[in-house]
């Protein structure tokens, strides 16, 4: 005979209901990758079938001086596959203004697929009007100064270049195609910066996630500290030879790996202080002559600068000290008169400051509290030999 207690049936089933409810509640999407990636000295040539299986009508984002110098040759690539593309410029931002007129743009197109190509903005903004239509999305990185071509999130900026917020999207590209010849025609200090910028992949990782136990946010921080690693020790000699095999691995760095991170760990482990310093400076017109990444690699120092002021952490100490070494060998700033900001205001450093320090910043991702004057006073000493609170502040009048 079987007796069946229904006080423990109806208790396992409360039980059961709730763990489903639970797991329900803490389901988390995660976007570790593009779906497929064309890697090689002449990815673009050869991306023509890749493209057609995605659309027939492509819509081409980009800048205004990117567009006049790749449309020919993505038109070349485009034509033998019976594609109808048209350029549209995202032109002067990655703004709420550029993306209405761009879905206009693809809705009078007709368009099927979109094509980013440019640097981090053309490509967030490629991202998101994809994203927006409902459409695929190919992003052609013409310089190694972001993982923008990686990753499923894209930038907001106002009409002025001031950073608004950000928007997490449902995938993360198509089609990456990276192109080391189509690289290597763009400015190396683009690519110092996004060594600047993937460098911080593992400082802001490591300070808001270095603890967790878990599995995937382990396996990103780890990436991070490889990715630090890896552009110790090549970022130089791949500087020195443009092309060469280093560079490809320090590009593959930047562009690839960097977004790896953030896929694998989500929004915790992606950005911290030094993204919100950054988010805080281009409100600051002065500081849109800087490129994304040579201000992340000033928020990095100011980052491990607020550790050692607040929580007297000695390894952040030595940690900057390490920074500025290779900061001055590859040429990235240090301080806030390296970025064009040497003549600021106090007003405007505040207001920066009071921004980076936001009630939805990633700032908070810090494991203490920050206020505005103590980040005011870790901008001003980034490259001081002095421990505590107590750094040099020589900051222009407020008028």
């Amino acid at each position: 005979m079987v007796v069946l207690n229904t006080q423990n049936m109806s208790n396992q089933s409360a039980a059961k209901k709730l763990s489903t409810q639970t797991f329900r509640s803490s389901l988390l999407s995660l976007f570790v990758a593009p779906r497929q990636i064309l890697r090689g000295e002449q990815a673009l040539a050869e991306s023509g079938e890749a493209i057609a299986r995605l659309g027939k009508r492509p819509l081409i984002v980009g800048g205004d001086r990117t567009l006049a110098s790749f449309t020919p040759q993505l038109q070349a690539i485009l034509l033998p596959q019976q594609l109808k593309s048209a350029p549209a410029s995202y032109s002067p931002d990655c703004s709420e203004v550029s993306l209405a007129s761009l879905r206009a743009a693809a809705n009078k197109h007709q368009a099927d697929v979109i094509i980013g190509i440019g640097g981090g903005k053309a490509l967030d903004t490629a991202k998101l009007l994809a994203h927006q239509c409902q459409l695929p999305i190919v992003t052609i990185p013409t310089s190694a100064a972001t993982c923008a071509a990686w990753t499923a999130l894209s930038n907001i900026y106002s009409e002025q270049g001031a950073f608004e917020y950000d928007v997490a999207l449902d995938k993360c590209p198509d089609l990456l195609l990276l192109d080391y010849s189509l690289i290597q025609t763009a400015p190396q200090r683009t690519l110092v910066a996004g060594i600047g910028d993937a460098l911080a992949k593992w400082y802001e990782a490591s300070v808001s996630s270095g603890s967790s136990p878990a599995t995937l946010i382990i396996a990103a921080v780890q990436q991070a500290r490889v990715l630090r690693d890896i552009l110790f020790q090549k970022s130089a000699a791949a500087l020195q030879e443009p092309g060469g095999e280093e560079w490809r691995e320090v590009v593959d760095a930047t562009v690839l790996l960097a977004g790896v991170i953030g896929g694998l760990g989500g929004a915790q482990c992606r950005t911290v202080a030094a993204h919100a310093v950054h988010n805080g400076l281009t409100h600051i017109p002065a500081a849109h002559n800087a490129l994304h990444g040579e201000k992340v690699a000033y928020g990095i120092l100011v980052q491990l600068r607020l550790e050692e002021m607040i929580q007297g952490n000695q390894l952040a100490a030595s940690a900057r000290q390490q920074l500025l070494k290779f900061y001055s060998e590859i040429g990235l700033p240090q301080t806030l008169d390296d970025l064009g900001l040497g003549h600021i205001t106090l007003a405007e450093l505040r207001q920066a400051a009071e921004i980076a320090c936001g009630k939805a910043s990633d700032i908070h991702r810090l494991p203490f509290t920050v206020v505005p004057e103590q980040l005011m006073a870790a901008m001003v000493s980034t490259t001081s030999l002095v421990d505590g609170n107590r750094s040099p502040i020589n900051l222009a009048s407020e008028n």
